[in-house]
């Protein structure tokens, strides 16, 4: 599980790329935000999880995954991650910050509606008109 990482994850890089070659400027991994968020739009008062389906217990066919061994193990595990995200969640909407979630499925079915959909979250970029 070393081999797991957990920050600059290939969805990650891609959603960051787009965004940037869109305009969009973020801070990455706000330690200092409940949840540590993937993207920080801090003059927007937004942030971005990019989530992976299986380790966060989305509901599509790869989240829904049961492994094969271990398997008490990591059923606990997702639902603690799972539990933990939804804290994270809260604790920032009561800040004053508006969360968005990325899921893996969503950026392999259609990137460009995840896309779209981000933009709508964040608004207009930097460099488009108003």
């Amino acid at each position: 599980m070393q081999a797991v990482k957990s920050k600059n994850t290939a969805i990650e890089m891609r959603v960051r790329r787009l965004l940037h070659a869109k305009g969009y400027r973020y801070r990455l991994h706000a330690r200092s935000l409940p949840g540590s968020p993937d993207l920080v739009f801090s003059s927007r008062r937004r942030v971005i999880f990019i989530h992976g389906c299986f380790w966060h217990g989305h509901g599509c066919a790869r989240g829904k995954r049961v492994p094969k061994t271990n398997t008490d193990y990591w059923t606990a595990k997702i639902l603690r991650n799972s539990a933990r995200d939804a804290v994270a969640r809260e604790r920032l909407q009561q800040l004053g910050w508006r969360v968005s979630i990325v899921w893996e499925c969503e950026l392999a079915k259609d990137i460009s509606a995840a896309m779209k959909k981000l933009a709508r979250f964040l608004g207009p970029a930097a460099s488009e008109p108003k």
